[in-house]
């Protein structure tokens, strides 16, 4: 396919593709979504090999958030019967990050749930990057706490945090239809503060929430302007008690195209499988891993996700290896420049290929059905039903779990 071709030779040499090739990329056919995928990930390869960064959840605040995002299990409103405590001593939330690192995990994104930090919850956050540094060398740390207020990321950089997770979730055009309580250009605003400050940005997207191919391919387009370092793609988990609890929109072979567009638009970027994967991708989760760089370990902010074992056997069984501590996620024209999606040289921290919580719970700092920073309120691994059968497009809310271990609880964490 000539459309494949083109981008791939486009991704080897970080060339920006067009908007009409991005469109036919999420237009092609299930028939044609293998060769989608083959082309995508050759360019995934290019640039991180077989290499699969590993990130874990820490949420730090759970529920209560006053800002009404409908994608969010945690937002004003929500009725959904989620775990709900403030936040959590320095003590407990590094406890709660050993579980992550212990599993394979090399960064920990702290979030929590809200409009944005006040500067004693800025206090607090800095307390818990110290811990878990001090206990964890060489770790990385994510904060994920909603709008940045003028001076508070500088305040997270010297604290020790190395990046900043705040999602654009939707295209500018469509962003009033599912948030009221603040705008678009407010997170366009907290992803530029995080960047100035020499954080290593993250921001994504949520996918399946009623949008059309335009409004993703605006979306992708906007983040690779902004220059983060990572990219997490969302999908939506349809949580009971929230707006979006009825728009099941995605079938595996669409999620595929999407983080197959997002790759050839952001080559060179950390892409991570964010909130909903277990859900929409399903058994066909090892092949997105041929798409992106990067995925979560365990469950997410309010809801649960795949086994930390499974994931770990999934990743070996495709072939893929864990990146470890000591190697350097983004290639070394973004790591020793601080690169951005793919074009220019400057900003972040570089050598992070920052992760951030992207997720899709989240509410706040941006991302899906979570927390502040918005992490997808994942699937679960629930075990097979009837429903496992169903059409594609079918409801699989047989998927969906509330997290019910973890942090908040008394019970071991998922990782």
């Amino acid at each position: 396919m000539d459309l494949l071709n083109t981008l791939v030779d486009k991704g080897l040499r970080r060339e920006l593709p067009t908007r009409e090739e991005a469109l036919a990329v999420l237009a092609t056919s299930d028939d044609d979504v293998m060769d989608v995928v083959a082309a995508a990930g050759k360019v995934r390869r290019h640039w991180f090999g077989r290499r699969v960064k590993l990130n874990y959840l820490v949420n730090l605040k759970s529920g209560l958030c006053p800002e009404d995002c409908s994608y969010c299990s945690q937002r004003l409103g929500s009725t959904a019967g989620i775990l709900k405590y403030t936040w959590l001593k320095p003590d407990e939330a590094s406890q709660a990050a050993a579980a992550g690192l212990a599993g394979g995990a090399k960064r920990v994104c702290l979030v929590a749930s809200g409009r944005g930090p006040t500067d004693r919850d800025v206090d607090r956050v800095s307390d818990t990057i110290k811990a878990i540094k001090e206990q964890n060398e060489g770790v990385e740390v994510c904060a994920c706490l909603g709008l940045l207020s003028d001076g508070q990321a500088e305040r997270l950089r010297e604290a020790g945090a190395d990046a900043y997770n705040h999602n654009l979730n939707t295209s500018e055009s469509t962003y009033g239809d599912i948030t009221t309580t603040h705008t678009y250009a407010d997170r366009v605003d907290t992803v530029t503060k995080a960047h100035a400050a020499g954080l290593s940005a993250c921001s994504g997207l949520i996918a399946g929430m009623g949008e059309t191919d335009e409004d993703l391919v605006d979306v992708v387009y906007s983040l690779r302007e902004l220059d983060p370092d990572s990219v997490p793609v969302n999908f939506l988990i349809p949580v009971e008690g929230t707006p979006l609890a009825k728009e099941w929109n995605l079938t595996p072979q669409r999620c595929l195209r999407i983080l197959a567009m997002v790759r050839f638009v952001c080559p060179d970027v950390e892409v991570r499988i964010a909130g909903g994967r277990e859900v929409h991708l399903r058994t066909m989760q090892p092949l997105a891993l041929h798409l992106a760089n990067s995925i979560f370990l365990g469950d997410y902010l309010t809801t649960e996700g795949q086994a930390g074992k499974a994931d770990l056997e999934m990743i070996a069984d495709a072939g893929f290896e864990v990146e470890g501590a000591e190697q350097v996620t983004l290639p070394e024209h973004r790591a020793t420049a601080g690169g951005g999606c793919g074009s220019h040289e400057g900003g972040g921290c570089g050598s992070e290929g920052s992760a951030g919580c992207g997720a899709h719970e989240g509410s706040g700092c941006g991302s899906h059905a979570g927390g502040v920073c918005g992490s997808v309120p994942a699937a679960t691994a629930a075990s097979p039903t009837p429903a496992a059968a169903a059409s594609a497009g079918e409801a699989r809310t047989d998927l969906v779990a509330v997290r019910r271990r973890g942090a908040g609880t008394d019970l071991a964490p998922n990782a």
